[in-house]
């Protein structure tokens, strides 16, 4: 039977063409009991307004634990999706976003190399690293310029129910941060599927043209984000079935004084 959870959604991916929900998101949160949760599938742009949650905004939802056959994460849920509730406003940015990081501060954060060995001990699949150093955001040509055949095809169809066709551009681009861990200095890269960058580049591609966006993203997420002054961690997840890490969110509160004198 579906229980109804309580979860501060952390991560929104962005949207994926999905022969059954057209397109959809990989979300993740945090449950009122401190623990992390993979919602999947959600076709977000397709709910209605009252149910276009926010990252870091509380929602009430009805959840099953995925088959195992389709995704064996221990994380991983799926959504009633008619029974999203939004709780509240999404918490606050305001005194060094403090009421963001009473959630996150006291969730595990590990190195790479430590969430790995938690994968292979138990599935872990959805966790926080906190860098040592964030070293570059590289752009590198995506493997297709455009959406494969199939999904091509899925966009021209006429739908018969629910909301009208939503166009979805493909990124013709992928962004990777390189990044070194505590215990290794080997740098780390991790592909960042992160839900905001896909917009950015979205909207200043229009204006500006891809390669342009391109440097506009990097100039947001790694000039800004990764600032010598920010706490920058990495909310990082598995795909699945490959079992890749990936960012899939970027958390990027200002560094507290005693950070900024010793970090």
């Amino acid at each position: 039977m579906p229980e109804k959870t309580k979860v501060l959604i952390t991560v929104m991916t962005y949207p994926h063409p999905s022969k059954g929900y057209q397109e959809v998101i990989c979300t993740a949160g945090i449950t009122e009991a401190g623990e992390w949760i993979r919602l999947y599938p959600i076709d977000y742009r397709y709910q209605p307004k009252h149910r276009q949650f926010a990252t870091f905004q509380w929602i009430e939802v009805e959840l099953e634990k995925a088959p195992a056959n389709k995704d064996n994460r221990p994380e991983s849920y799926r959504p009633n999706l008619d029974s999203i509730q939004i709780i509240g406003e999404p918490l606050s940015t305001k005194s060094g976003w403090r009421e963001r990081r009473d959630y996150i501060d006291p969730m595990p954060h590990q190195t790479i190399k430590e969430w790995k060995a938690l994968h292979e001990k138990n599935k872990t699949s959805l966790g926080i690293v906190r860098p040592k150093r964030v070293l570059d955001l590289e752009i590198r040509p995506a493997e297709d310029e455009e959406w494969k055949p199939k999904w091509k095809a899925l966009f021209s169809q006429p739908r018969l129910f629910g909301p009208q066709q939503k166009p979805l551009s493909k990124l013709p681009f992928t962004f990777h941060y390189i990044f070194e861990c505590e215990d290794d200095d080997k740098p780390h890269s991790a592909m960042c599927e992160d839900w905001g960058l896909g917009v950015l580049f979205r909207k200043q591609a229009e204006q500006f043209g891809p390669d342009a966006a391109a440097k506009k993203v990097r100039k947001k997420y790694l000039n800004e984000l990764c600032r010598e002054d920010k706490d920058t961690r990495f909310f990082m997840g598995t795909r699945f079935p490959h079992n890749t890490w990936l960012v899939l969110g970027v958390f990027w509160p200002p560094k507290d004084q005693q950070q900024q004198l010793f970090g």
